[in-house]
């Protein structure tokens, strides 16, 4: 079950905003709140302030195949946007990776280790 689910419209970004939760690292912000629907959709966020489009577009594209990478130890049927900071285009990736995952666990979106 590894198909995407895009947000697109700006009314579900804003309400994300105003009654998510959110979690904050130094690459990124991670908002989040469930859905009914029983998968999850997800946003990103890269505003201008981090530079010209190839740069933005780099940005996205990171937080995009982090995101797939750690989408199968994932809960499902939440809402999540993540929004680039300045650090997320100018970091390694396995601290972009990183982050995301903590920002993740302090959600409570990453499934319990089974032992």
């Amino acid at each position: 079950m590894n198909v995407l689910y895009t947000l697109k419209k700006n009314s579900d970004f804003r309400r994300l905003y105003s009654r998510g939760k959110s979690a904050v690292t130094p690459c990124m912000v991670v908002y989040c709140r469930r859905n009914p629907l029983g998968h999850n959709r997800v946003g990103y966020t890269v505003s201008t302030k981090i530079g010209n489009a190839v740069t933005r577009n780099r940005g996205r594209r990171r937080l995009r195949e982090v995101y797939r990478l750690l989408l199968p130890q994932m809960k499902q049927g939440f809402d999540i946007v993540i929004v680039a900071r300045k650090r997320c285009v100018e970091a390694k990736f396995p601290k972009v990776q990183n982050d995301l995952l903590k920002a993740l666990e302090e959600l409570g979106i990453i499934k319990e280790a089974e032992t």
